[in-house]
């Protein structure tokens, strides 16, 4: 059964990683839906080479174009969600601000869902 995927809303309504996955080339935003997808589908379940568990219940979507290595950074909210928090492109490690970034973005969802839940039409 799949789960839920949600992106995170900032205060003002918008949505960081839905605005970051508009700008990415055609190629690789179809491969970065592709991944989305296969979350939505495998949820807990989905390991290397295509997800990975970070830290403090921070999850990494994964994919590589060329020389560069792509990232969805996300956590599962109960059983019924999967919010999207962070993307970025990377070389070697995940830099701490993006993981810091993550993880305050994290907090705040979990401190008020509704106010942090993207929705179209804001």
């Amino acid at each position: 059964m799949p789960i839920k995927v949600v992106y995170y809303a900032d205060l003002k309504g918008n949505s960081p990683i839905r605005s970051w996955l508009l700008r990415l080339p055609k190629n690789i935003k179809a491969k970065a839906y592709s991944r989305i997808m296969f979350l939505s589908e495998w949820g807990h379940k989905l390991a290397r080479p295509h997800a990975a568990y970070l830290e403090n219940g921070i999850y990494e979507l994964r994919w590589r174009f060329q020389k560069s290595n792509y990232r969805i950074l996300y956590f599962f909210h109960r059983r019924e969600a999967v919010i999207l928090i962070h993307g970025f492109t990377k070389e070697d490690k995940i830099p701490p601000a993006d993981l810091e970034l993550a993880l305050r973005r994290k907090q705040d969802f979990e401190q008020n869902p509704q106010k942090h839940t993207y929705q179209e039409n804001n």
